[in-house]
């Protein structure tokens, strides 16, 4: 089973667009990651996001390149403060993504993987994509990869 945990694609200032959309960058990174998600053969069966419009507007734009069976759809629970704790026995029984926020996601994975979500695990970036995968038995979740838009 794998769970991808994304940081929705930068948005534009709030001063700017209330509602914080997608900037231009930020449509430009989530179409690139979009593509070589695509080109890595990446599948998912289903794509939840927040309410809010940056992460719908990711989830959307990865729903139209991957396809899942499921639209996109909105999820409570996934906003930037929101507890992390009704997530730690996160069973998709398949391939979910979850299209949220920081400092929400960073401490999801520290949850699954370090079953803390106080430690720091992997730091996320805009438009990136960070799969968990858990085995089947006993154990936990561990990391099995990352895309970011950019190294460094």
């Amino acid at each position: 089973m794998a769970v991808y945990l994304v940081q929705h694609g930068k948005s534009r200032p709030k001063e700017v667009d209330p509602d914080q959309g997608l900037s231009g960058e930020g449509i430009a990174e989530t179409e690139r990651m979009a593509r070589l998600a695509i080109d890595l053969g990446l599948r998912v069966d289903r794509i939840m996001h927040s309410g809010k419009k940056r992460a719908r507007e990711t989830a959307e734009m990865y729903a139209a390149a991957l396809k899942p069976e499921q639209s996109a759809a909105e999820a409570a629970g996934l906003n930037p403060l929101d507890d992390v704790a009704p997530w730690q026995s996160l069973d998709s029984g398949g391939r979910l993504m979850l299209v949220g926020h920081l400092p929400f996601m960073e401490r999801l994975a520290a949850l699954l993987v370090a079953g803390n979500p106080e430690k720091t695990v992997i730091r996320f970036r805009n438009s990136g994509i960070v799969c968990l995968e858990r085995e089947e038995g006993p154990g936990g979740w561990t990391i099995r990869w990352a895309l970011v838009p950019r190294v460094g």
